[in-house]
């Protein structure tokens, strides 16, 4: 016979949703520091992505750059508040990540391989940050909950 043991389902959940945040932060830092790069180079120079004619959703290089950049240092400093499990930082970073999703989506023509990578990463970040209890991370180890 095995023994059970009745907090361990509350250990591996709680260790679960903490390696589930610590991925949406570490994610985020990335696409943040990513978009900041992005956002550098179209605004420094407008030659390195190939503009389209007749799209739609026409903007100047530069201003995807102000865009990006703006999305980008958002991204990097909401992903500190992931670290800590701070409900804000959640909330934000859904919002932030799917604000990349959407300028990536509208960006496409001007560079599309990287704007579909920056997407799955983007969706990634939302998926982590929606599937964790609002609670599971933050049970500290010692309490009856977290044994």
């Amino acid at each position: 016979m095995t023994a059970t043991h009745p907090g361990s389902s509350g250990t591996s959940l709680r260790e679960w949703a903490t390696g589930v945040t610590v991925f949406a932060a570490v994610m985020l830092v990335l696409a943040g520091v990513i978009d900041i790069m992005r956002g550098i180079a179209e605004i420094a120079d407008d030659d390195i992505f190939v503009t389209t004619r007749n799209y739609v959703f026409a903007f100047d290089p530069t201003a995807w750059g102000w865009i990006h950049l703006a999305l980008g240092v958002l991204a990097f400093v909401v992903s500190f508040g992931l670290f800590v499990a701070a409900t804000w930082a959640r909330v934000a970073g859904v919002c932030i990540a799917a604000l990349v999703i959407i300028a990536n989506f509208l960006s496409l023509p001007y560079y599309p391989v990287w704007s579909i990578v920056m997407i799955a990463v983007s969706g990634f970040i939302v998926w982590a940050l929606c599937v964790m209890k609002k609670d599971a991370a933050a049970v500290p180890p010692g309490s009856p909950r977290g044994r």
